[in-house]
């Protein structure tokens, strides 16, 4: 199985990327959004349990986002591999989901992470907020906050996976096609590897 994490800000590019990756490796693709999203609409237990914290105005425990990350691999039937979209987004999830998948035999092969200027970050992410609509998205101050949110919380992620050595970087800035060639010679990269 090819399980892999596409990683980077907001802005970077992942949602674009992940379209063509899923594509290439026939992989499956697992975003936390929207299994949240599942469940609560489905009205599962585990929809329930989340939605009991976020009444509280309580984040919802990483086990209950493991289970539900669980519950999509066992659903999703006979796999080949799965991209993981906005997540793991701190260390203990990273941990967490390590675990689950070495339960699996089928460990996270590669972190590839897009690395854009904070600049270019901010142009994009004014300039998506504009093309789909959403106002309060386009405001400086969000935007800033975004990015902030992503340095003090989620960057760690990738250090973990550097330290096991799980870890590929690309420039995220150019041709998309480009881009997307680079990503791949490191996740080809990884395949060969041990």
């Amino acid at each position: 199985m090819i399980n892999l994490i596409l990683f980077g800000p907001p802005g970077a590019g992942k949602g674009t990327q992940s379209a063509k990756l899923i594509e290439k490796y026939s992989l499956t693709h697992i975003s936390t959004g929207d299994l949240f999203r599942k469940h609560l609409k489905e009205g599962t237990p585990l929809g329930k349990l989340a939605q009991g914290y976020m009444d509280k105005g309580n984040l919802v425990p990483d086990q209950v986002v493991i289970d539900m990350v669980d519950d999509k691999i066992k659903s999703s039937g006979n796999i080949t591999g799965i991209i993981f979209d906005g997540f793991p987004r701190t260390i203990p999830q990273a941990e967490a989901l390590d675990k689950l998948l070495a339960s699996k035999q089928a460990p996270i092969k590669v972190l590839v992470e897009l690395v854009v200027p904070e600049e270019e970050l901010r142009t994009r992410l004014a300039d998506r907020a504009r093309k789909e609509n959403r106002p309060d998205d386009a405001k400086p101050e969000v935007i800033e906050n975004r990015i902030s949110v992503y340095k003090s919380e989620t960057v760690a992620v990738a250090q973990y996976y550097k330290d096991h050595k799980k870890y590929a970087s690309v420039i995220g800035v150019g041709k998309i096609d480009e881009i997307f060639e680079n990503i791949c010679t490191e996740i080809d990269k990884s395949l060969l590897a041990k």
